[in-house]
């Protein structure tokens, strides 16, 4: 008997925002909402009218997409999610930063650093709380190799072409990761590469070099606050 080829799973591709500032994969989500919402006033059922209601603006306000105005500057690591920091550590191995993202945040996640996507990896799991720190080894994840532009770095290192990572990973109630890149496509700093539906978080892990500008407890928004920025190399000469 011959084997089926076995396919790897892939997070759901999708397409960023237009003109609206609203996710569109909210769009489903939204126009049920409302449909349901009329159809319960219509039927003169108030109560169930009003709870869904509620519920209308609960979504309209998760899939929101703002735009954002990234700060320019080479070596600039910016936060690819909005939310709370729950881990910042600097440590021989380079920086850790990692993101909560409560259902109350804008969930539309974006690049970080301008450079290429060099690799995705997609893992099917469970949906325990996302601010647990297991949840990034048990739960529905993608994560991101995003090699750096050479502007990001010193072109006469030995880290030109340095990599950083970061990762979607859904929680409690977010139950799908969608991306709207893939690998080999360049990105810019800021750019919307994908989002997390209700509820999760962002992992990033940089190598060494980066120096850590964030702690935990802060809150952080996507496409504007710095996490970390880029060292100069030491031994650089920097008088001019």
């Amino acid at each position: 008997m011959s084997n089926s080829p076995q396919t790897e799973p892939t997070a759901l591709s999708g397409k960023s925002r237009g003109r609206i500032p609203l996710s569109p994969q909210g769009t489903p989500f939204l126009i049920g909402g409302a449909l349901a919402t009329l159809g319960a006033w219509l039927m003169c059922w108030h109560v169930l009218a009003a709870i869904l209601l509620l519920l209308f603006i609960f979504m309209l306000n998760f899939f929101r997409d703002p735009e954002r105005n990234t700060p320019q500057g080479d070596g600039l690591f910016i936060s690819p999610a909005d939310g709370k920091v729950v881990r910042a550590e600097q440590n021989a191995d380079g920086v850790r930063v990692d993101i909560f993202m409560n259902v109350f945040d804008v969930h539309v996640n974006r690049a970080p650093m301008s450079g290429r996507i060099t690799h995705m990896q997609y893992t099917q799991g469970s949906f325990i709380n996302a601010a647990h720190d297991t949840a990034g080894e048990h739960n529905e994840r993608n994560r991101f190799d995003l090699q750096l532009d050479s502007t990001q770095t010193d072109s006469t290192q030995t880290d030109a072409g340095q990599s950083v990572t970061f990762t979607q990973i859904a929680g409690l109630i977010a139950r799908r990761i969608i991306a709207y890149v893939a690998v080999g496509d360049k990105v810019q700093a800021g750019q919307r590469i994908g989002m997390i539906r209700f509820g999760s978080r962002v992992n990033c892990q940089l190598p060494t070099g980066f120096e850590l500008k964030v702690e935990t407890g802060q809150k952080v928004q996507a496409g504007t606050t710095i996490l970390a920025e880029k060292t100069i190399p030491s031994g650089s000469n920097n008088d001019g």
